[in-house]
């Protein structure tokens, strides 16, 4: 079972510490209450809270302080200020500084469980230490964590890869984690652009050539595939192989000999293959345009990365991420998501995915003017791809009509078959139909 989310409460008034906390237990959550800023520092490390409510005037070690604080050591952890000294000055420094909401004494309750719950969804929780091998892949998803899992079992053997996904949702940099995690660790990770180049340039670049007197360039040069040699060899998008390459590439897994353009010998090799695609392959091999017997060589074993909008919950964390990376390599001044920007990030749609959403954020970068990004300025990025998710009352509103009007368009407008068919009694149903606006009439008139 989900342990509840973690709450840490930092206050000097002995009183309002006790009354929200057992107001905070009563609704549900785990509750550390500590009344200074350097206990509260300590009990982030231990207690790992999901939010932290702080009091914006203590002594030593204030609620900015803390904030900050707590910004360095643990980024991304939403910290929600609270003061009896609600004023412009201090909603802004504190916006400024990176909190996650502003909230006055006397404290409403209504409106700080809504802040909580809102900072708990969109929260990107402490980090627990990642390992080594995967560490540049910014995640909290079960699913992403499940495939991870499955990848780190896979890179310890010896088998074939084939990773699809589509453009964007970081199949290179699964293929790279699984390298770092894999027994050719220590030999060279080489990456071949599939894509990129013209046949005849792909394959002396995977190949390699011998020496040519009537060229340019005329020294011998070595292919990818050796250069890879006791390492890992990525074919990055490998559906855009040419047939005739494809056909050596069989070869060449078979035999593990290569040989290079314009050669009569052979060169022995032995590099890992970690292919990836945003393509289906199977449909291109009933097209003709990819060999079912390389596909199979390929993808002794087959991973699939999800959508970024199938692990929405890592908007929130991967935004934070491209954010502050970004600031650090550009030495730009500090800058934070408001919440209803970062709110809206999560309701867009990403077709681009993971790829998608960085581009979006460095242009968030580069447009924005104060420490602040605003909701409106990720609206104007987003464009058309900037939808508002339906409250849940709206959601089960729409979901009541259609399956309303499914019911009235199968039985042509028959209330009381429609009324047995949902197991309502008739005049249940007939309200239900003036509730959502639904005219049994309308549906008699276009049953044919």
């Amino acid at each position: 079972m989900k342990s509840p989310p973690r709450i840490l409460l930092v206050d000097d008034d002995p009183g309002l510490l006790r009354l929200l906390s057992i107001r905070l237990l009563a609704e549900g959550y785990e509750v550390e209450g500590v009344d200074n800023g350097k206990a509260a520092m300590d009990a982030t490390a231990s207690f790992r809270p999901d939010v932290v409510l702080t009091d914006l005037q203590m002594e030593i070690v204030n609620g900015i302080e803390l904030l900050q604080s707590i910004q360095r050591e643990w980024p991304g952890l939403p910290v929600l200020i609270m003061t009896a000294h609600g004023t412009i000055p201090d909603a802004v420094t504190a916006t400024q500084s990176g909190a996650f909401g502003f909230i006055t004494k006397p404290i409403d309750k209504n409106e700080l469980l809504d802040l909580i719950s809102r900072a708990i969804k969109i929260s990107r929780p402490p980090e627990l230490e990642v390992a080594e091998w995967r560490c540049d892949i910014v995640t909290r998803s079960p699913l992403i964590n499940q495939l991870l899992d499955k990848a780190h079992s896979v890179a310890k053997g010896d088998s074939r890869v084939l990773i699809s996904g589509e453009s964007g949702s970081g199949k290179e940099l699964l293929a790279t984690a699984m390298h770092k995690a894999s027994g050719q660790q220590s030999g060279n990770l080489v990456i071949m652009k599939c894509s990129t180049m013209a046949e005849n340039l792909l394959e002396a670049e995977l190949f390699g050539r011998a020496a040519d007197t009537f060229s340019d360039d005329p020294a011998p040069r070595q292919g990818l595939y050796q250069k890879a040699n006791n390492g890992t060899l990525i074919l990055d998008e490998v559906a855009d192989m040419p047939i005739r390459l494809q056909i050596k590439l069989l070869r060449v897994i078979e035999e593990k000999l290569i040989r290079p353009v314009g050669s009569s010998e052979t060169v022995a090799v032995n590099a890992r293959l970690i292919s990836t695609t945003h393509k289906d392959i199977k449909a291109l091999i009933v097209d003709g345009k990819f060999r079912e017997d390389l596909y199979y060589r390929l993808s002794q074993t087959a991973l699939q990365l999800p959508t970024l909008n199938e692990h929405p919950e890592d908007i929130p964390i991967l935004a934070n991420h491209f954010l502050d990376k970004a600031i650090t390599q550009n030495d730009r001044p500090r800058m934070v998501y408001a919440p209803e920007a970062i709110e809206c990030l999560m309701s867009a749609k990403w077709p681009g995915n993971v790829r998608q959403l960085k581009n979006t954020v460095n242009e968030n970068i580069e447009q924005c003017r104060t420490p602040v990004i605003s909701v409106e300025l990720v609206k104007e990025s987003l464009g058309e791809r900037s939808t508002v998710l339906p409250s849940f009352t709206d959601a089960r509103d729409e979901f009541i009509r259609n399956y309303l009007s499914q019911l009235l368009k199968m039985t042509g407008g028959n209330v009381s078959q429609a009324a047995r068919m949902a197991k309502r009694n008739r005049t249940d149903f007939y309200k239900l139909l003036s509730r959502h606006q639904l005219d049994p009439e309308v549906f008699k008139h276009s049953a044919n």
